[in-house]
This record gives C-alpha cells, structure tokens and sequence, in this order.
C-alpha cells in the first residue's frame, strides 16, 4: 500500500539525504516549491544537510554559495563534500552540487562551538500578527482565474511552507512600491526535529519572495512576462536556535539594482522577537523585450 505523504512530510524526505561514500551523498532532485527546475531553497538546504552529515558536534553559523546551472528535477542531486579544516572553535566544509556531471551550485559552510559573548541585534517591526494576513493559498485563489487553465493545478498545488504576506500586491498588475516588505511562514512538520534539520529547513525557507524585493520598486512581478530572474548567490547567517514549526517574520529589502541585477536583504525573527538568522542575496532580473 503506498502512503501518500504531505507536501511537509515530502520536504523532510528530501533533505533526509543518501549516503553513497565517505563525503558523498545523494538527494532527491524533484518536489517542493516548483516543478520546472529546482528551486534555490532546495539545494541550499540539502547541501547543508550534506555538510552536517561531517560535522556532528556543532552548528552551522554561516553559510555562502553560488548558483552556477539550473537545476534539473527529473533526476537525483549528488553533492561531495571536502572537509576544509576541523578546528578547535570552527569547522569548515564545502560542498559541490552536481547534476549531469557538472556543477550545479557550490557552498561554504563554517560552524562553530557554542560560546559566551556580547548580545545585540536590531528590533523586529511590528507588521500585526500572521493571522492577519491571508494565507498563500487564499492568496493564489483569488488571481488563478487570471492564468490558463492549463497551469491552475500547478498554481494552486499544495507547498511545505505555509506563508503570509504582510500587505501582498496584485499578481499581475502591481504598482510600484516600496523595496520593505515583510512576510510570516512555518512549517508545523518541524516540531520535534533536531537542531540541524530545523536550520536545513530554514535555509530552504530563506530563498521564498526573497528575490521578489528587488522588483517591487519596478511596478514588477514574474507572473507579467517582463523580467527574467535568477538566484546568483546565497549568503545565510544563523543567530540562534530556531524552532521552525512557530512563526517567524521575514523582514525583506532591496537597496540596490542596476545592471539587470538586484541586491536583496532579510532578517529573520521568530514571533518573541528575537533575531534568528539574516541572509543576503544578488538575483538576475533581465529586462524582457517582447518581438514585434
């Protein structure tokens, strides 16, 4: 009898990686956000998963990686691991993600031993509380009559991460506005899974509408046809213990684009306030010329 499993359920599968050889291991390539190519989240957060499968005895701070192909879902992701250096405070690891024999995405990762030191961090905004805000799925229903029929099923699939945007623009004719924004998501799945799962499982998390800051000044969003848009790299910093299955706010923000590129920012607060992780993104957005 097969069991079917939740979109939650299928995310924690897929980051439950294969190991082939010492440092080698093996991810599912499909499922999750999308299904024409691998989304970003997806490999940022199982080539963590394979880093921490080297390094059991403490937790990732920092994180850097390059988008180099797309990736493909139809087939498995196998990503090698070199041990850079295991120190007394800092381990470092990093990992190749690669798919038809070529690179796909690489990643350092440094982590770090538990230690006593100076607290600090900027205050999280007060956006009013997730129940405010509809749900993605509310939130899809109401503009799926506007795409052909043909794409609803996958419009209006079913995803890991249950999301809220604070304040969400129109789809398909947004006005221009300002780069700040603000989202809330969770995952209930999480509860009860260890600290490094709960980490991949944010890491994943950490690329959702983080791009999407960088159009908002432009009047733009994917779903117009105008802009051609791409993750280039991924920066993540881990601040504190996470406890994904609560949730937390997504403060976003562009400062910068120019040169079909974007410059995106996040920090991410869980719902007592305190600052959990921060990240840093550069995203392509080519300017789209339609043919006469």
């Amino acid at each position: 009898m097969t069991t079917i499993m939740t979109p939650a359920e299928e995310l924690l599968h897929l980051l439950d990686i294969e190991q082939l050889e010492v440092d080698l291991f093996r991810g599912v390539g499909g499922g999750g956000e999308t299904t024409t190519r691998i989304f970003g989240g997806h490999v940022i957060a199982q080539s963590l998963m394979a880093a921490y499968r080297t390094v059991p005895d403490r937790l990732c701070h920092s994180l850097h990686a390059y988008f180099i192909r797309p990736g493909d879902p139809k087939i498995p992701v196998i990503y090698q691991v070199d041990r850079a250096r295991d120190g007394g405070s800092f381990t470092t690891r990093r990992v190749v993600a690669i798919q038809h024999g070529k690179q796909i995405f690489n990643m350092s990762a440094s982590f770090h031993v538990v230690e006593d030191g100076w607290d600090y961090q900027h205050p999280m905004k007060d956006v009013g509380a997730p129940e405010d805000w509809p749900n993605r799925d509310e939130l899809r229903a109401s503009f799926v009559d506007k795409i052909p029929e043909k794409y609803h099923a996958d419009f209006m699939r079913q995803r890991p991460i249950e999301l809220r945007e604070v304040a969400p623009r129109d789809f398909f004719a947004p006005e221009p506005a300002d780069d700040m924004n603000q989202l809330w998501f969770r995952m209930e799945a999480a509860k009860g899974q260890d600290a490094q799962m709960q980490h991949c499982l944010l890491a994943y998390a950490s690329d959702m509408n983080l791009l999407g800051s960088s159009l908002r000044p432009h009047g733009l969003t994917w779903f117009q046809g105008k802009v051609m848009t791409a993750s280039l790299d991924h920066a993540m910093w881990f601040h504190a213990p996470i406890e994904f299955a609560d949730w937390h706010l997504y403060d976003l923000d562009a400062p910068w684009t120019g040169g079909a590129r974007g410059f995106n920012r996040g920090s991410i607060y869980n719902q007592n306030g305190q600052m959990v992780a921060s990240v840093a993104q550069e995203g392509l957005m080519r300017p789209l010329h339609k043919k006469d």
